[in-house]
């Protein structure tokens, strides 16, 4: 047994090691979210790379280019918060413009029945890319649009994701990927607090640059 098998049971369920951890970092990305520091996207990319190998074992390959475009975006993340906290100052969180929200929304649309049909097309071919293509596609694109809008400290981003886990919960079970199932399901809470905070240092952000502006002008 390879490495990337190993595991224990756990009432009658396989756990694996590097799913196992892969979630913590996953949970420890989402607290390090909360805080608003730049930590929470080199920890999102160590993560990334444990649930890619799982997800490779569990055969779910769209979870698993979902870990490959998760990596991506995480040094995308991780360039943008840098800069914007360059100096020690706090990372500029705002609300989503209006325009911005139907950009996500548009892209959460187009973008799952552009993924579900390609999942769905590779399967006719033989591929077994997806056993559940739009569900699949739903969170692979959700995951996408939820951390590029984290990526640009839209506070939005929360609730992207509690869309996402409202599908990823019962996905994550079926497959028998027990860790990542309960995980799920604490993401969901640690996302509505994270949700409240970063919508409560926006508004004093706000508050906040209207006082500069006032003063400026």
């Amino acid at each position: 047994m390879s490495w990337a098998e190993a595991g224990f049971e756990v009432l009658g369920q396989r756990v694996l090691w590097i799913d196992l951890v892969g979630n913590a970092c996953a949970l420890g990305t989402v607290y390090l979210a909360i805080k608003r520091t730049v930590w929470t996207w080199p920890v999102q990319l160590t993560g990334t790379v444990l649930l890619f190998i799982a997800s490779v074992y569990a055969h779910i390959t769209g979870n698993a280019l979902k870990q490959v475009l998760f990596g991506v975006l995480a040094v995308y993340g991780w360039v943008k918060w840098a800069k914007g906290t360059r100096d020690g100052a706090a990372l500029p969180i705002r609300p989503a413009t209006a325009r911005e929200r139907a950009a996500l929304c548009a892209a959460m649309a187009v973008g799952t029945v552009a993924v579900a049909l390609t999942f769905t097309a590779l399967n006719a071919r033989g591929w077994h890319i997806s056993w559940a293509p739009w569900p699949d596609a739903y969170i692979f694109v959700g995951s996408a649009v939820a951390t590029w809008a984290q990526g640009r400290a839209l506070v939005d981003f929360w609730l992207v994701w509690v869309a996402v886990d409202l599908v990823g919960v019962p996905l994550a079970f079926s497959s028998g990927l027990v860790v990542s199932g309960l995980v799920y399901g604490v993401f969901l809470v640690m996302v509505l607090i994270g949700f409240r905070g970063w919508l409560r240092q926006a508004r004093v952000l706000a508050v906040q640059r209207q006082e500069t502006e006032a003063m400026a002008a």
